[in-house]
């Protein structure tokens, strides 16, 4: 698809007519979409600029909401706009992005401020912005911009009526007020899951969790010991160097592939003979896979999906001899998270040496409560993940009710 919009002219024949996939039964008869360009649907103006020492991070009374290229900057005690507008940032890696913004605020210079003309209804206006993709016409590559004389040009399909463009907007409206309140109860969820952590697991000082279930609060305190003697095996880097690629080789695991749920599928391969080279980096089902370096202490649990992979360099394997989910959330503890920080080296990249890590201190309980303790959190993140999933379906319907009820943008660009 070309960056290049079409010419002006070219935009406004008034012969060419484009329907919607999906139109609500009250319009069906109705005229078709006109092909035009941004600049008839709506003025644009750049924000103005405040020093960032006068934007604030905690909004306090007297204040206003202050967005700049990438959304919310701050509160600052100057307004440029009261009312409700859509706003695109002009500015930076995700210049483009679009939000509607209500009340009193300040645009700063990185934000475009959409002002709807005269039967441009101003939430299809947004939606329609949005659908638009406008992070394909920046330029510059250290800097990406999106200057207005571009934005203007921009190919866009505007419905001709404004009723017909109100019921799309309330429509999405609504659909974005499920997923907002889908979002809250993730983020519910999340906030929960925390703070039973604190609780279900010893706080730095002491020996027994603050929070135990029923059964086990006459039990007495946990028992301290290092990570290693929890092992049955020695704690070991892996060592496979990453490649050579092959389709159907053995998988293996990079520290970067810990930042979500492990999948074979996502998982690269390397040849057998590096695989059979570096057996002694091999991981099972059960086996804790722990990232050394960047993020470090993150760490996943190899699942049933994955029967065996290698390991590369940044990651360690921790094989426990009783409940992997108990220490695999033990790790994940504010006091052990703390001290897995504590013995980290450097500033900008952080890194734990597998020393540092055979020692860090650990408190456990009998494995029956151990058990008790990661059941409970394995069934909150099962309710996590459940939840998610929710919202992403959400998100993808939007996407593709979207896509039905606008004609495409290339449609509007031919």
């Amino acid at each position: 698809m070309s960056s290049q919009s079409p010419t002006l002219s070219a935009q406004k024949d008034a012969a060419i007519e484009l329907m919607p996939k999906l139109r609500f039964p009250e319009f069906r008869g109705a005229e078709g979409w006109k092909p035009s360009v941004l600049a008839d649907a709506c003025d644009m103006q750049a924000g103005k600029f405040v020093s960032a020492t006068k934007i604030s991070e905690r909004n306090q009374s007297g204040l206003f909401p202050c967005y700049g290229g990438n959304g919310l900057r701050g509160y600052t005690t100057t307004h440029t706009h009261d009312g409700s507008y859509p706003l695109i940032g002009r500015q930076g890696a995700l210049c483009g992005n679009v939000r509607l913004v209500s009340g009193q605020f300040h645009a700063t210079e990185h934000a475009v401020v959409a002002t709807p003309k005269e039967e441009i209804h101003i939430g299809w206006l947004n939606y329609a912005l949005d659908l638009l993709n406008l992070n394909r016409f920046a330029t510059g590559q250290a800097q990406p911009g999106l200057s207005i004389d571009v934005l203007e040009n921009v190919a866009l399909t505007i419905a001709p009526l404004e009723s017909e463009q109100q019921k799309i907007a309330n429509c999405l409206s609504s659909l974005d007020d499920l997923i907002t309140a889908q979002v809250r109860k993730v983020d519910a969820l999340k906030t929960h899951k925390k703070g039973l952590m604190q609780q279900l697991f010893p706080l730095e000082g002491e020996t027994q969790p603050r929070l135990r279930f029923p059964e086990f609060r006459e039990a007495g305190g946990w028992e301290p010991t290092t990570l290693e003697n929890l092992c049955t095996a020695k704690i070991s880097y892996g060592i496979v160097q990453a490649g050579p690629h092959v389709q159907n080789g053995m998988p293996y695991i990079k520290s970067t592939d810990l930042n979500s749920e492990l999948c074979l599928d996502k998982l690269s391969r390397t040849s057998e003979a590096i695989a059979q080279k570096y057996r002694r980096s091999e991981v099972v089902l059960g086996d804790i896979v722990f990232s050394l370096r960047g993020n470090i202490g993150i760490a996943r649990i190899v699942p049933k999906s994955i029967p065996v992979a290698n390991l590369t360099q940044g990651t360690a394997r921790i094989r426990t001899k009783e409940q992997p989910e108990f220490y695999f959330y033990g790790l994940q503890s504010p006091s052990v998270h703390s001290r897995i920080l504590a013995v980290a080296k450097g500033s900008t990249f952080q890194e734990i040496s597998l020393e540092a890590l055979r020692n860090i201190h650990m408190y456990h309980p009998k494995r029956t409560e151990q058990h008790r303790i990661a059941s409970c959190l394995t069934n909150l993140d099962t309710q996590i993940t459940t939840e998610n999933q929710k919202l992403e379906t959400l998100k993808t319907h939007k996407k593709g009710l979207m896509q039905q009820l606008f004609p495409s943008p290339e449609e509007a660009e031919q």
